[in-house]
């Protein structure tokens, strides 16, 4: 493989990931703390041995803790289907993190209606 070529190779298995986590969770796991969990984004790491997943979880604080603890449950499983998506001799151990980005954004957005609101 050129150099090139593993240049994006993390960019590529994340995507990968991505789909493949993506499916999985709205079709294959019925954990029912995982309930409306969208996959935003993945990072992979330069050997490929490690993913971290982050999700956005619509629901209470409490609700998203939850699913982040049934996705932990589902780990192994995910994995393991991730494996047999993948060409690779391993498949990456799986990390999930709350992606707080959208909360953050409408927060802002609030904020900046607030304020606009308020003018005279």
């Amino acid at each position: 493989m050129s150099p090139r070529g593993r240049k994006h190779r993390p960019e590529r298995l994340a995507a990968v990931i991505h789909e493949s986590i993506a499916e999985g969770i709205a079709t294959a796991v019925k954990d029912p703390r995982v309930g409306f969990v969208t996959v935003t984004g993945v990072s992979v790491s330069a050997d490929g041995t490690h993913a971290l997943v982050r999700i956005s979880v619509m629901g209470t604080e409490q609700e998203k803790v939850s699913a982040l603890d049934g996705l932990d449950s589902a780990r192994g499983f995910l994995r393991t289907r991730l494996a047999r998506t993948l060409s690779l001799r391993t498949a990456p151990d799986l990390k999930f993190e709350l992606d707080r980005g959208l909360e953050h954004a409408a927060h802002i957005n609030r904020l900046l209606s607030d304020l606009k609101r308020d003018e005279p």
